[in-house]
């Protein structure tokens, strides 16, 4: 019998001197859920650059999802928004939560100015605001942990996934 494909799914850790991240509670409690044939698998990040990069590696290797969703928590959003595009900018105005505050510096040297997202966003959109979600397509992910972890995925993630990864 072969294995269940997964959906892995991550959210953040509270930074910024908040208690809770949004992201992770939207997440977790999705955790073993089944979904269009999917199981999903919720992970917290840590809001760290570094190290959200190390354990995102770690755990794409342990699960080698199908599908990978980041999510993360954008202030003053007053809708969700499906990030069209990850750039290759790491530029912090609060340090991250290991201390960290690069400025104008690369996710990845050398790596591509910047990737779309292969999901079917305009399609996700349609589906959250027919379920009168207040919801919207951003072209932005930012420039803090969260693009981080959004441009390492199509960089450094497919390699470790079964088959071709949605991102």
């Amino acid at each position: 019998m072969s294995e269940q494909p997964r959906i892995l799914l991550t959210g953040f850790t509270p930074f910024g001197g908040e208690d809770i991240n949004p992201s992770w509670e939207a997440v977790r409690v999705l955790d073993g859920k089944h979904i269009g044939g999917h199981r999903v698998v919720s992970r917290l990040l840590p809001t760290a650059f570094a190290e959200s990069q190390r354990q995102l590696t770690a755990v794409v290797d342990e699960i080698a999802p199908s599908i990978l969703l980041g999510i993360g928590q954008a202030g003053g959003r007053s809708r969700l928004s499906i990030e069209r595009v990850a750039i290759n900018v790491q530029d912090a105005r609060l340090p991250d939560n290991s201390g960290a505050q690069p400025v104008d510096e690369a996710v990845v040297p050398d790596g591509p100015a910047a990737y779309f997202s292969t999901l079917p966003i305009k399609a996700m959109l349609k589906a959250l605001l027919a379920e009168r979600l207040p919801a919207e397509v951003s072209n932005t992910a930012g420039t803090f942990v969260c693009n981080h972890v959004a441009y390492l995925i199509p960089e450094e993630i497919p390699r470790l996934c079964r088959g071709t990864p949605e991102v």
